[in-house]
């Protein structure tokens, strides 16, 4: 049993620190009313009495393990972030400042639900106590976490909708600099895998769910809540957040997949300047120009200087650019509350029918859910929030402000959203794709739907997964584990043959011909598979990437789609040979041979203190690559300066299986370790199992736990 903690033990806060004696009392009942077990693996398993109780704690050990991105992350929310890295973060504080105002958020939650009031409340006295007992701790800026703070980041996505709206047209606008369009560089998509399984096509006849979230390192903490109302969710929690956002319950699961629908679309504004006002068109009408007056602070070295903007706003949003005269206005979804009911309560769903009703709040813009049930049900949802529009408009660029048949009609009903239930298939997939072939080849006709119901097309990792999925029978957890890392490169089935083409047509003479013999030689009889010795895997890399370098993407056209693949493949012979002898080269010049495994190369290593990498320090091969090439598993990566090899920094973050029976059986492995603090022994101690794709136990049930508590302990202890 865990022991009560006497309230002088909790109320023994620096002085400092105490913000009167009812936040004191409430800190001193919540965690009366709460526990945590640490397993040996250092994961939280969090109980509450209430809902309230539980994110209390639930947020107090997600501080535990790594307090610096939390602040971090809500520094981003609240566009604080520039009063802790100074001038760099100035833009994307603005941005942040144009969408979401400290007094909107505040006026949002006096008219939030009671519940969620008192999640809000126990959230930030999770946080404030936290603080108080660890004097030693030093924010960078937010020194006490208010309730509506928790408005601010209320969806869980990695970046959002607003990342939608770039910075250097945001800078220029407000600044009036003119600046140069320059093509994106060869960047790894952000995205993830998410597969259902029916239980007629698994060996147990229980569904079974492929949770597997491609973000940043360490973007998550992995932890388990519940609480005496009917709470218990297992998954991956954002930093900073007090929902499950990737993960699964007694009853179901839900993974969460990056969207390529269109709901974020830009509006240019006709403005009109007479007698010191400003008003833009809009229609036969004119509307005047709203203002509001935005003050960042920036940290310099002689201390915080402040910087006066003025943000203008139209009906459709802020104003964030300027094109060919005409200003352009964002308008993307801003709901906190909906977002922030609807994160939470999903988690609590029972079934398909139950997550469906609380999307109704249609606040989710940026997320696919795949979804598996206990009952068997298995389901492809799309983002519910989709605004009506006229399809005559092609909202992928900037469309006519003035025209109001461009303006958003209300919001698509569920039942109009593409989605796929119970697939004739047995298995429904999303690997940011669009939705029409997730559950194998005619799921949905495309051209029944808007075409802003898609922007991503289709990629190589679909590819790959619809080609391991097929007409396969007999899945286990096991099976689906190795599909998830499952070694096969797809893109460059469509990549290779023309290379190897090009060099076969090179007259006999040409020097090329000989000189590039072995490299070509080599690549012909791989067979299209990663793996930490393959000399093959090094060589392809590094010559696609040449190539991507060489060919960039059209505007139009999403960076590494099977579009942009078969744009590589046409590329003429002699770029698709010279993209060769490029890699060749930067090979033999970082390794002195182009001959290199590809484990050697790439690298996994948990950064620091200081947060950079040392190619002196100890670090472990991964085989798998950038999702770019169809890896399932993904491994994004930078090398350091002066340095040959590759380190990784985004990509498989979270991977976890699980099956539905009578109760969830489930494995899973998160990048590194649960804390971020170096000295803990749970830094890195999943690394090896993360590199060798090695999922261990995940300890859901009470009986799961014994013989694994490491601690069990109340917040404040």
């Amino acid at each position: 049993m865990i022991r009560a903690l006497p309230l002088a033990l909790l109320l023994a806060a620096p002085a400092a620190a105490q913000s009167g004696d009812s936040e004191q009392q409430r800190w001193a009942m919540a965690a009366t009313a709460s526990s945590i077990i640490r397993d040996d693996w250092g994961i939280a398993h969090i109980h509450g009495r209430s809902d309230a109780d539980a994110v209390f704690a639930m947020i107090y050990a997600q501080a535990e393990d790594d307090f610096p991105r939390i602040e971090r992350n809500y520094l981003v929310a609240l566009g604080r972030l520039a009063e802790a890295e100074g001038e760099g973060a100035l833009w994307q504080d603005l941005r942040q400042r144009l969408f979401l105002d400290e007094a909107e958020l505040r006026r949002a939650y006096a008219d939030s639900p009671a519940w969620l009031q008192r999640l809000m409340m126990a959230w930030a006295d999770g946080l404030n106590c936290y603080l108080a007992r660890h004097p030693d701790v030093r924010p960078r800026v937010i020194r006490h976490f208010e309730p509506w703070m928790a408005l601010a980041f209320s969806e869980g996505s990695i970046g959002g909708d607003i990342e939608r709206v770039p910075l250097d047209a945001l800078r220029a606008f407000y600044t009036g600099e003119q600046i140069a369009f320059v093509p994106p560089p060869l960047a790894e998509p952000k995205g993830s895998n998410g597969i259902a399984i029916a239980p007629r096509l698994t060996k147990d006849g229980q569904a079974l769910l492929l949770i597997n979230p491609h973000t940043s390192f360490y973007f998550r903490a992995e932890q388990q809540v519940t609480s005496d109302a009917g709470l218990n969710a297992y998954g991956a929690a954002t930093w900073g957040q007090f929902f499950i956002y990737q993960g699964f319950n007694e009853r179901m699961g839900w993974m969460h997949t990056s969207s390529g629908v269109d709901n974020v679309d830009l509006f240019a504004e006709t403005i009109v300047r007479e007698r010191g006002q400003i008003s833009y068109r809009y229609g036969a009408e004119r509307r005047p120009v709203r203002t509001r007056a935005i003050t960042l602070k920036v940290k310099t070295p002689a201390g915080l200087v402040e910087r006066r903007f003025t943000g203008y706003f139209t009906h459709h949003g802020p104003v964030v650019a300027r094109e060919g005269g005409k200003w352009i206005a964002a308008a993307l979804m801003n709901r906190p509350i909906a977002a922030l009911e609807q994160s939470f309560l999903r988690t609590k769903a029972s079934d398909l029918a139950d997550f469906i009703r609380i999307a109704e709040r249609r606040a989710n813009s940026s997320n696919n859910t795949v979804i598996a049930t206990a009952k068997g049900e298995i389901a492809l949802l799309v983002p519910q929030f989709m605004p009506r529009r006229d399809n005559r408009f092609d909202y992928r660029g900037v469309v006519d402000g003035s025209d109001p048949a461009t303006d958003w009609h209300g919001l698509h009903a569920l039942g109009e959203l593409p989605q796929l239930v119970d697939p004739a298939s047995g298995w429904v997939v999303n690997t940011n794709n669009a939705p029409w072939t997730g559950a194998g080849a005619g799921s949905l006709n495309a051209g029944a739907y808007p075409r802003y119901f898609d922007l991503a097309g289709e990629n190589a990792r679909a590819v790959h997964a619809l080609s391991l999925l097929g007409d396969k029978r007999d899945w286990t957890i096991e099976a689906l584990r190795a599909a998830a890392f499952d070694s096969a490169l797809p893109a460059f089935d469509r990549l290779l043959p023309p290379l190897i083409t090009a060099w076969r047509a090179l007259p006999a003479d040409d020097p090329r011909r000989a000189a590039l013999a072995e490299p070509i030689a080599l690549l012909e009889g791989w067979d299209r598979r990663w793996g930490v010795t393959s000399t093959a895997t090094t060589l392809a890399v590094h010559w696609g990437e040449a190539l991507a370098t060489a060919v960039p993407a059209d505007s139009d056209i999403k960076s590494f789609s099977l579009t942009h693949l078969d744009r590589l493949a046409a590329a003429p012979g002699a770029t698709q040979l010279a993209a060769l002898e490029t890699a060749i080269a930067k090979l033999k010049a970082a390794h002195g041979d182009w001959r290199v495994p590809w484990g050697t190369i790439n690298r996994f290593q948990r950064p620091g203190a200081t947060g950079g990498f040392d190619p002196k320090a100890p670090s472990l091969p991964v085989g798998f690559t950038s999702a770019i090439w169809g890896s399932l598993a993904s491994f994004g990566t930078v090398s350091p300066a002066g340095s040959a090899q590759r380190f990784g920094v985004l990509g498989n973050s979270f991977v976890a299986v699980v099956q539905f029976g009578p109760r969830p059986r489930a494995v899973a492995v998160t990048a590194g370790g649960e804390s971020g603090d170096p000295a803990s022994p749970h830094f890195n101690d999943q690394a090896a199992r993360y590199t060798a794709g090695a999922l261990r136990p995940v300890y859901f049930d009470e009986s799961d736990l014994v013989g694994h508590i490491a601690r069990r302990y109340h917040p404040g202890r």
